[in-house]
């Protein structure tokens, strides 16, 4: 048995889960529209362990969403992780945000999928994949047009997920175009992307990891 313990602060949705290999076995997350992970996060991480019936000594591993998104979120999470990993000594992942997201998007029909995180005023965070979660063109940080897309949604119909996701729906009308609202990054998907890096013991250096923040932080 592998343990993991998936701690997900990206956006406004403090969420902590606990796998047994890809198997999701806790789950605590609030999805509040303030960030609360200071005060949450660590509560929810004792929680999400007791009501497993464990200890932190029975974890085998730490996985963290290493980004983009909020500053503070992604420093708290990933202190919260390095802590643990430290006092445990045991491995330290990282899973990509955007990928993560992606995989709440369950499609068979031939499609794309688009994840996209806020990053203030039209700006996003977004990557594309196909919908077996192929990443087909890297994460960036791009300023939404009308055509913003285009090049996708001109092929197939295109699944766009995220907290972006308000923005472009109110700038886009093309008909290939899918919004799904209300989503953001959760830990629940996290064990699908950290249980085969656990497996290939593709570890994370815990000195040295810092968050993926993509844009350098400025001070409004």
């Amino acid at each position: 048995m592998a343990y993991i313990l998936c701690i997900e602060t990206s956006t406004t949705n403090c969420s902590v889960a606990l796998a047994n290999g890809e198997e999701v076995i806790g789950l605590i997350e609030d999805y509040d529209s303030t960030y609360s992970h200071a005060e949450r996060l660590h509560n929810f991480i004792d929680k999400v362990i007791k009501e497993a019936g464990l200890t932190p000594k029975d974890l085998s591993a730490v996985s963290v969403s290493k980004g983009p998104g909020s500053y503070t979120g992604l420093r708290i999470g990933v202190s919260a992780a390095k802590g643990l990993c430290y006092a445990l000594d045991i491995p330290l992942l990282s899973v990509p945000t955007l990928h993560s997201l992606a995989l709440q998007v369950s499609q068979e029909n031939d499609s794309y999928i688009v994840p996209m995180l806020d990053a203030r005023r039209m700006e996003v965070y977004s990557a594309v994949f196909t919908n077996t979660y192929e990443e087909i063109r890297k994460t960036e940080a791009e300023i939404l047009i009308d055509t913003s897309f285009e090049a996708y949604l001109q092929e197939k119909k295109v699944y766009f997920i995220g907290n972006g996701v308000e923005k472009f729906s109110a700038i886009c009308s093309d008909a290939n175009a899918v919004f799904i609202q209300n989503k953001l990054p959760s830990a629940n998907e996290m064990a699908m992307l950290s249980y085969p890096k656990f497996l290939k013991k593709d570890f994370e250096d815990v000195s040295y990891l810092d968050p993926y923040y993509l844009k350098d932080f400025v001070t409004g």
